[in-house]
């Protein structure tokens, strides 16, 4: 019997890649490259881990953005935007923003207790486990899966941040500015963001490399990323804003991430 000669090739190419990637490795699902929160609308941009050299290379502006570290992380999922108005107050009762100018406007005036309410709450809505960025989370997605950025896009703020009072003195409706590369908006400028980490000034000089989430203990929590009333130099990617678990101010909001399956 002569057995077919696209068959013959066919099983070729199969066993080549069973001997390349292994079984399993063919038939794991793959992860999506977005996902759609079905009770805010929320979207979510997969961000593709990998190791990158976290912190101030420069040194001018912040010295406890210092030492430069490598840091290796875990996939995880990001929100295109921070937290909106209109998602905030399809969670919680009332909106307690300084500037309550409409659905698209981030929400502010929040402490970082609030927003691990509005995460709680949603993820007992969702059936997923929302939870705010890492830290380092942060800054790699900031920066373009880790590149050599800046500010959060480039190396001009202009282009992807409301700051200074360019917007008239207040907040701006969010995905205003220009994305970065990976898609996220406003990660510099509009509102300063929460992340998860407990704040600690010489962090970097012990951090470990795996997926760091930050010291153990201590009164302040991380804020990232500058915001509509400040000067742009405080806007730069490495940049390590800090704040008390209960402060509320109309340049302080966040975004929310999820982490893969």
């Amino acid at each position: 019997m002569t057995i077919p000669r696209l068959f013959v090739g066919t099983t070729a190419c199969l066993t080549m890649l069973l001997l390349t990637f292994g079984c399993s490795s063919l038939f794991e699902p793959k992860t999506p490259s977005s996902y759609i929160d079905p009770v805010t609308g929320m979207e979510f941009v997969l961000v593709k881990g990998d190791c990158f050299q976290m912190g101030d290379a420069r040194g001018d502006i912040d010295k406890n953005a210092r030492p430069v570290h490598e840091v290796c992380l875990d996939d995880y999922y990001l929100a295109k935007t921070e937290v909106t108005q209109g998602q905030w107050l399809k969670i919680m009762s009332d909106n307690p923003s300084h500037f309550p100018k409409g659905n698209n406007h981030p929400v502010e005036r929040v402490s970082w207790d609030d927003s691990q309410e509005f995460l709680s709450a949603l993820s007992k809505k969702s059936g997923k486990k929302y939870r705010l960025p890492t830290e380092a989370e942060w800054e790699f997605a900031c920066r373009s899966g880790g590149k050599d950025e800046l500010f959060c896009g480039g190396n001009d703020p202009k282009n992807y941040a409301w700051f200074d009072r360019t917007g008239g003195g207040s907040t701006q409706p969010v995905a205003t500015r220009a994305p970065n590369a990976l898609g996220l908006y406003d990660m510099s400028g509009n509102v300063w963001e929460f992340c998860s980490d407990i704040y600690a000034a010489g962090y970097y000089a012990t951090s470990p490399v795996n997926n760091p989430a930050g010291a153990g203990e201590g009164p302040h929590i991380i804020k990232r990323g500058g915001s509509w009333s400040i000067n742009p130099r405080y806007l730069r990617a490495t940049v390590r804003g800090r704040a008390n678990r209960s402060d509320k101010h109309y340049s302080t909001g966040f975004r929310v991430a999820l982490s893969t399956p």
